[in-house]
């Protein structure tokens, strides 16, 4: 063997020495995973168990990252993983905020579907109908997407003064839909996004409008009560799931909707089939393509569910890092999370209570989940 030769394998040997001894070094360095944090992720579930288990539970220890209350992780329709905070478990409701959006934004798809509603055709809100009124030219697309041009600040602060809080615990509270349909617009229809709450609200009278005959709050409450219930909430088994009215009968269909955790992945799992359970057809899949399309005016959202997108106002990505294209989800107030991604086959969902400073960490910590689980 030459000189040459035996300096190779010797360099070759010290340097994979020394790799290991860095491995080594490493793998020292990593706390013990508490076996109750290892145990939420199910044994043989095709994921990396123990990385898995880390990710959840560094969610759950971050002080940064506020009160995670829930966390689930489903692939390919199976859940591989389900930790809760203390106090919370499979059986507890939570409000989803304005997950509560996306289940509306379903509901006027069947409504549609069922040719009760035009996707392209000035809504029929009677106050918009008067000769003159340019809130006349609005479409339920324009609705749908957050580009109504209706006059909105999307603030839970400062407390029964902000937009929000008056729709939806002030003066709105008892006639959401009266309050949102009187705001002005402060933009021309379809050219500018503005997240709001108060289309919710115009949405959900909407759909009694064209359900109920007449606006008795009691037969508003019923027909739409019975329709999203019969047509959605029981084909996708979310027998849990509790819809708060206001007085005049209207869905609160903003961001007040109660359901458990695991009810709440399949409104997930639904959209990630493409509007199909166990196979048929509940919804038509080109609705939720329709949903999960840049809005013209805003590319990080679609229609009631937020796209991993460069944003048009230069705010953060729905999640930070590099991950699988087409990922969306529903969001809610307080970091409540339905995440589709598709390639990888997954839905996850979060629910806790963070603040705004609290967001970024959650982010942060749901991107680190997703990048643990398989490409797809």
């Amino acid at each position: 063997m030459s000189t040459r030769s035996r300096t190779f394998i010797r360099n070759l040997a010290l340097a994979s020495l020394a790799l290991v001894a860095g491995c080594g070094r490493q793998a020292a360095t990593q706390a013990p995973l508490d076996p109750a944090a290892l145990a939420v992720v199910k044994p043989a579930a095709g994921v990396p168990r123990e990385k898995l288990a880390r990710a959840i539970d560094g969610l759950f220890a971050d002080p940064a990252a506020g009160e995670t209350r829930a966390l689930l992780v489903l692939v390919d329709g199976k859940l591989v993983a389900e930790r809760y905070g203390p106090g919370f478990d499979a059986g507890t409701r939570q409000l989803g905020w304005s997950l509560s959006k996306t289940l509306t934004g379903l509901m006027i798809g069947l409504l549609v579907s069922d040719g009760r509603l035009r996707l392209d055709e000035s809504v029929p809100v009677p106050a918009w109908q008067r000769s003159g009124d340019p809130r006349g030219e609005i479409t339920l697309r324009q609705l749908l997407q957050m580009r109504s041009g209706l006059r909105h600040v999307e603030e839970a602060s400062p407390v029964y003064t902000s937009d929000t809080a008056r729709l939806l615990l002030g003066d709105g509270h008892d006639d959401t839909a009266a309050y949102a349909e009187a705001q002005p617009l402060a933009a021309e229809p379809g050219r500018k996004f503005v997240y709001s709450s108060a289309t919710g609200a115009i949405l959900s009278d909407l759909a009694a409008r064209v359900l109920a005959d007449g606006a008795d709050p009691a037969l508003r409450r019923q027909v739409v009560g019975e329709y999203l219930s019969t047509r959605l909430l029981v084909p996708l088994g979310m027998a849990s799931a509790v819809a708060e009215y206001d007085r005049a009968g209207t869905l609160m269909g903003g961001g007040m909707i109660h359901a458990t955790a695991r009810d709440w992945s399949k409104l997930g799992e639904f959209l990630r089939n493409g509007g199909a359970v166990h196979g048929a057809q509940i919804l038509p899949r080109s609705w939720v393509e329709f949903m999960t399309q840049p809005s013209p005016a805003e590319p990080g959202y679609g229609a009631q569910l937020w796209l991993n997108r460069d944003r048009a106002d230069g705010a953060d990505r729905l999640l930070p890092g590099k991950l699988p294209a087409g990922i969306f989800a529903a969001v809610g107030h307080l970091g409540q999370y339905v995440i589709v991604s598709p390639a990888q086959k997954v839905t996850l969902v979060r629910l806790g209570h963070s603040d705004n400073a609290e967001r970024q960490a959650v982010r942060e910590r749901l991107a680190e989940i997703l990048r643990v689980l398989p490409k797809g």
